[in-house]
């Protein structure tokens, strides 16, 4: 099954900016808030993506878990204690109870149980550099997708993996972009309770130093071999959650974020046409006019005259025509599934007629 979502950009909210210090204490007002998104999300029909926390110290990230554990006397040499620490961990997973029972003041529906929220990220980006063999992330990611799974059975789940390889698949490192990061595509994502892979994008920078040609090229290869192996060995969907070209590389023109952009659908759209994993991309990131803190030259505003929103709006057309098709589809399988059972109801009966029924 393939599920498709218009491709207006990158709605991932991150919750780790909803607490206050101490450890264990949330900011109301900043819960009021994403209560309010998500019920602004579910009147327009728009659904999201939340992560539970993010790599960087950006919203907190997993710094502040860690000097939240140094604070109470544990000692951890560095934030990729993270992800070992029985103490940090036992602090993570109270946030996500926390996240997911919680009662939204709008909707009066708890998190866990709300539909607008399609997914649960695990984390924005994890890195453990400390250990590149991957046994880390691997042990964090089955630890706390279990815990997710113990408490809410009604969501997606996903590790917010970049796709970057990893030793379950030696011959596939070398498509990296040279960056160990402790993370492995394939054994990440096998894990029960992920429930689709995730890939990111992000040529420019892994890259900085190859021409654009490159770089495309470079893009092709990494989205194919992701789409074909999520098909061929994960057996799940894939989405391609960030992509994106900065207008402050050198050199930076828009046809050349045009041609990312339009290379990006096209394999999406050539996977979901026939069915296969490539479910759907987000672009980062979307942004509204007065939100100028948030530019960091990745932004798309649509509504300032682009040739990169045309893109965006043409592929959001072409894949709800694709919604489309498949929904007549699953339509015609129900139709033709009713009318097997109506005849085999009618034949038994008529079978059984005139004959006697019991002793």
């Amino acid at each position: 099954m393939v599920s498709l979502w218009p491709e207006l950009g990158r709605l991932v909210m991150e919750v780790t900016d909803l607490y206050s210090t101490p450890q264990g204490s949330y900011n109301e007002q900043m819960f009021k808030g994403l209560d309010f998104v998500i019920a602004e999300a579910r009147s327009f029909g728009i659904k999201l993506i939340l992560s539970f926390a993010n790599n960087y110290d950006s919203f907190g990230g997993k710094q502040q878990y860690v000097n939240w554990a140094r604070s109470r006397g544990q000692y951890l040499s560095s934030d990729d204690d993270f992800f070992r620490h029985p103490v940090v961990k036992g602090y993570f997973k109270n946030h996500i109870k926390t996240v997911l029972y919680r009662y939204n003041s709008f909707t009066g529906i708890h998190y866990k149980d709300d539909p607008t929220i399609m997914a649960w990220e695990l984390m924005n980006e994890p890195r453990c550099t400390s250990d590149s063999s991957g046994r880390t992330i691997q042990a964090w990611i089955a630890e706390m997708a279990s815990f997710v799974k113990t408490i809410d059975r009604n969501h997606l789940l996903e590790a917010g993996l970049e796709g970057f390889y990893g030793p379950s698949t030696p011959q596939r490192n070398s498509l990296n972009p040279g960056l160990k990061i402790g993370t492995d595509f394939i054994a990440n994502n096998r894990i029960p309770g992920i429930d689709f892979a995730t890939v990111h994008a992000y040529p420019d920078q892994w890259l900085s130093s190859s021409n654009d040609q490159n770089q495309l090229s470079f893009l092709n290869n990494w989205l194919d071999t992701h789409i074909q192996d999520a098909q061929n060995i994960l057996r799940k969907p894939i989405l391609i959650a960030e992509f994106g070209k900065s207008w402050k590389d050198p050199g930076f023109s828009t046809y050349q974020r045009d041609l990312l952009f339009n290379t990006v659908y096209y394999k999406i759209y050539s996977s979901a046409k026939r069915g296969g994993a490539a479910a759907g991309g987000l672009f980062w990131q979307l942004l509204t006019e007065g939100m100028d803190n948030f530019r960091d030259g990745y932004e798309i505003i649509l509504g300032q005259p682009s040739s990169t929103a045309n893109v965006i709006a043409q592929q959001a057309h072409k894949l709800y025509q694709i919604r489309k098709i498949f929904s007549r589809m699953r339509n015609v399988e129900r139709w033709k599934r009713a009318r097997a059972a109506r005849a085999r109801r009618g034949h038994w009966r008529g079978g059984n007629r005139g004959k006697r029924v019991g002793n």
